[in-house]
């Protein structure tokens, strides 16, 4: 395969909401360029793109797949993505090292919701973007209503580069701005034939020819200087002005297309050819440290991870762009992050599952290799002498979870060993083994994440697993002082147990005032590694109790506080005093003092009004202003504060305190109230105490529960 340098390398990321039609154009691409010899169709399972047997069961992406065209003298590496919020980990990790953006809007439906979410991330790394509405052939396409709904969510940077003569069941026309031409596709798609425009259309294109010519011009100063002086510009001019205003995110050009029919994707990868930045035109990546990492192939080689996946009966693979240098098959790079040095044995240029062999790749290209022993996504390998990592991809965090289980327990070893393996794959997909809950948690992006895991899990692997709810980590605490004494004493022949503790609980608060009533000797603060403190006062006095068995009564504070005693969750925020107590000559012992500190916290405890406390969350929902309504009824219904409100460009921001308790639910509500449209960030905010009816509650479950075991 021919290596290209760095300036004929061009990386396109192919986004847009589920059923925009990202596969079928990244097939037509291939089959254009002569990559493939017949078009593979989403629903006969076929394509390049979409391999896995999990998209040949849903009929969509879900994995971000590479691939690649070879254009008049140019290489497109192209990464096809899944269009659903669930799969938003594989989008974020493709727009980060793809130089441009192509966002497909479907003909009929506009900027649809998940096209917004990309968005916002397209905006965030600021690449250069061209929109290309699809479906032109279907009945309802309405190309006006599209760029008008690009430019109220997108802006005036978005600039008509073509538009359709006949749009809806007999679509195969187009006039190209640029060109100035009228392109007429045959009934079967391919090369179109150039036409003059024609006389009812000449008005129409003449004037939006002069709006691109000037949206072309204003970017550059000598380009306005010589649009002044003629009142127009060449082609040549016009492609410069438009790549300077891509760049500086101020031209998102539009293009025409039926992938499915295979008309409009020549002229597109030609302008993608012409137009589109390349890497070494791109703003340098950067280190950690902020220090940019040039486009060079005279530099020393610097490859950034985005991706790994493990492959049945192949391994780990492992996708990465080099950002410096020129990387070569059987080199070896250092990985920093792990103090160790990787071989890449082979490299590989991806078109789906096909992997063609390549002795090396340049600054600028994409590429991939096998079994990289300690490099994972996020990762950097570079030459020796270059100093920092590459600023990582920062993944969104979860917003759902779920216990998970398997259903045989002797695959408990096995299944921890998977998820890792899964997270591996997936950063967006949390794994949490919670002692405290004594549950495994998986965090995902959603409802359908987590079920594409199960049926991996029981389709790949081989393990029957069940989703449970996800337990609440409450807290227990104390809102008034109470005393109590327990007596530990036990015989049974020889040397028995014995002892005996008298102690004070009080809530704690930071500033509050030292103990009156007992004269306090010493005190130890301890900052609980579950939050809150606890307080512990030495108020014996007289030799009560000698001072060795004082650690032993906070062992057994503390032992109760890992289990408190209302509903056997952590218990924060308590002063204790210990002021009174008895020994026995012989019976006394650590274990006796400890079992009594135990049982004196309890039972005072009960006695100190106690309060169950649950996790609250800064929610910020983001949604229409017309659904507003539908959100609030919905946030109030899941016991949810409205804490503020703002409007914004037509969007409604709501702000709420939400219990940890709803949160799960709510997102799912969510979504089905706003079909999806609307944005929810969490983030938590606070414990804060439960309702009483709540709390009797899961006291009583939680008792019933332990009387039974």
């Amino acid at each position: 395969m021919k290596t290209y340098d760095e300036k004929h390398i061009k990386n396109i990321v192919l986004l847009g909401a589920a059923k925009s039609g990202k596969t079928t154009l990244s097939e037509t691409m291939l089959f254009e360029a002569g990559i493939i010899h017949k078009r593979g169709t989403v629903e006969e399972a076929n394509t390049v793109s979409d391999y896995h047997e999990i998209e040949y069961e849903r009929g969509s992406s879900v994995y971000a797949t590479c691939l690649h065209t070879e254009w008049r003298d140019y290489k497109i590496n192209i990464i096809d993505t899944p269009g659903l919020e669930d799969f938003i980990g594989e989008v974020i990790a493709s727009i980060r090292v793809c130089d441009t953006a192509l966002l497909l809007l479907h003909a009929q439906y506009g900027v649809e919701v998940g096209t917004e979410l990309i968005w916002d991330y397209v905006d965030k790394y600021r690449k250069p973007t061209i929109l290309a509405v699809n479906h032109l052939d279907n009945e309802e396409a309405n190309f006006n209503k599209v760029v008008d709904d690009a430019r109220r969510i997108l802006g005036p940077a978005v600039t008509i580069m073509q538009y359709p003569v006949n749009q809806g069941l007999g679509f195969n026309c187009v006039i190209d701005l640029l060109k100035m031409t009228m392109y007429r596709f045959p009934a079967d798609g391919g090369k179109p034939e150039k036409l003059p425009i024609p006389d009812n259309e000449k008005e129409r294109a003449d004037k939006l020819h002069n709006e691109l010519v000037e949206k072309a011009a204003e970017n550059d100063d000598t380009l306005m200087e010589h649009y002044f002086e003629k009142g127009s510009l060449d082609e040549d001019e016009m492609r410069e002005g438009l790549k300077i205003g891509m760049l500086k995110h101020q031209v998102f050009p539009v293009f025409c297309l039926s992938a499915k029919r295979n008309m409009g994707s020549g002229r597109l990868m030609g302008f993608i050819d012409n137009v589109a930045p390349s890497a070494v035109e791109m703003p340098p990546e950067t280190t950690e440290d902020g220090n940019p990492i040039p486009c060079d192939p005279a530099a020393p080689a610097c490859l950034f991870v985005f991706k790994t996946l493990l492959e049945p009966h192949i391994g780990r693979l492992s996708f990465f762009k080099v950002l410096s240098g020129e990387v070569k098959a059987g080199q070896e790079l250092m990985n920093e992050k792990g103090n160790t040095t990787e071989r890449l044995n082979q490299l590989f240029i991806a078109d789906g599952k096909n992997r063609n062999p390549v002795d090396r790749l340049r600054s600028g290209d994409i590429g991939c290799t096998l079994k990289l022993k300690n490099t994972l996504t996020n990762y950097t390998l570079c030459d020796k002498g270059f100093n920092g990592q590459v600023d990582p991809i920062h993944f969104p965090p979860p917003k759902v979870r779920a216990a998970i289980e398997a259903r045989n327990k002797t695959d408990d070893e096995k299944l921890g060993e998977v998820l890792a393996e899964i997270h591996m794959e997936d950063p967006t997909l949390e794994v949490e083994y919670n002692r405290e809950l004594k549950q495994v948690i998986l965090h995902g992006q959603g409802e359908l994440h987590l079920a594409i895991t199960k049926w991996r899990l029981e389709n790949i692997y081989k393990m029957q697993i069940d989703y449970l709810p996800a337990k609440i980590p409450y807290r227990e605490t104390i809102q008034k002082p109470a005393l109590a004494s327990y007596r530990h004493k036990k015989q049974s022949g020889g040397a028995g147990q014995f002892g005996e503790v008298y102690m004070k609980i009080e809530p704690y608060y930071d500033g509050m005032p030292p103990l009156k009533e007992y004269p306090v000797r010493d005190t130890e603060e301890i900052a609980l590694n579950w939050g809150g403190k606890l307080v512990f006062n030495n108020c014996i006095v007289g030799g009560a109790i000698e001072s060795r068995f004082l650690p032993s009564i906070l062992k057994g504070v503390m032992e109760k506080m890992n289990e408190g005693p209302l509903t056997g969750s952590y218990v924060r925020d308590v002063r204790v005093s210990v002021y009174d107590g008895k020994m026995h000559p012989v019976d006394s012992n650590d274990i006796s003092f400890k079992i009594a500190g135990m049982m004196a916290f309890r039972d005072a405890f009960h006695q100190a009004a106690p309060q169950l406390l649950e996790p609250v969350y800064d929610v910020e929902t983001t949604a229409p202003d017309t659904m507003s309504g539908d959100i609030m009824s919905e946030l109030q219904s899941r016991r949810s504060i409205i804490t503020g409100m703002d409007s914004h460009d037509g969007y409604q921001v709501i702000r709420a305190r939400t219990p940890q308790a709803e949160l799960d639910k709510l997102y799912a509500a969510l979504r089905n109230v706003t079909q999806g449209k609307a944005k929810v960030k969490a983030l938590f905010a606070e414990y804060a105490p439960v309702p009483i009816d709540m709390q009797k509650k899961l006291s009583e479950e939680y008792n019933k529960v332990a009387v039974t075991s």
